[in-house]
């Protein structure tokens, strides 16, 4: 079987922090980017690829690979498309601003994945599963290629057209607490309170 590359999407407008990354803010002491690739790192057994279109991104982090979006302004589902192409198999996406998926979940996901061509844990929020850490097959490429042809951008707006697994809310539930494992940052507010939640765990 292919092992499963890692790929951390790394998008998003910096506007909210004053023009700074958000992945390169800091939650209990240490860089949100280095979080999610020290825990895709673990998870799959070797650095993950980042996907930033930042001109200085390739001083992020010393010996990461980064590749620029295939299809820019595509917004996450652009990302997921970059980080599939890129890949010889599977790969398993987290983005840079969720700094409490734990190394545990995304290992369940890897383990989990076969089968199908996009793998994903559900959770509490409106969709009912989190596309931005989850594990995308080959088949994923044409299917995301057509879905951002006809300009629908939606993360899951591709899945008819695929074969789609879940990881199961109480299976994730095992992990911690969705909520808290899905948490992302994108404001000062929100550093704030993922900051507080990074207290109150510790």
């Amino acid at each position: 079987m292919t092992p499963v590359r890692g790929a951390v999407l790394a998008g998003g407008a910096a506007s909210r922090f004053g023009g700074r990354p958000k992945g390169l803010e800091r939650v209990g002491g240490t860089r949100i980017l280095d979080l999610v690739v020290g825990a895709l790192e673990e998870a799959i057994g070797e650095p993950p690829v980042l996907v930033a279109n930042a001109a200085d991104a390739d001083r992020w982090r010393p010996g990461i690979t980064v590749v620029r979006d295939l299809l820019p302004q595509r917004g996450s589902l652009g990302g997921i498309y970059t980080a599939v192409s890129c890949a010889e198999g599977p790969v398993l996406v987290l983005a840079w601003d969720m700094p409490f998926v734990p190394v545990p979940l995304l290992r369940a996901l890897a383990d989990g994945a076969s089968g199908y061509d996009v793998f994903l844990p559900e959770s509490a929020g409106k969709r009912g599963l989190e596309p931005l850490c989850g594990v995308y097959g080959p088949a994923c490429g044409p299917a995301i290629r057509a879905a951002l042809d006809r300009e629908d951008y939606r993360a899951i707006g591709f899945h008819p057209s695929v074969r789609v697994g879940r990881l199961s809310l109480d299976e994730v539930g095992r992990h911690g607490d969705p909520a808290l494992l899905f948490y992302n940052v994108n404001t000062a507010e929100e550093l704030a309170e993922a900051e507080a939640m990074w207290q109150r765990r510790a």
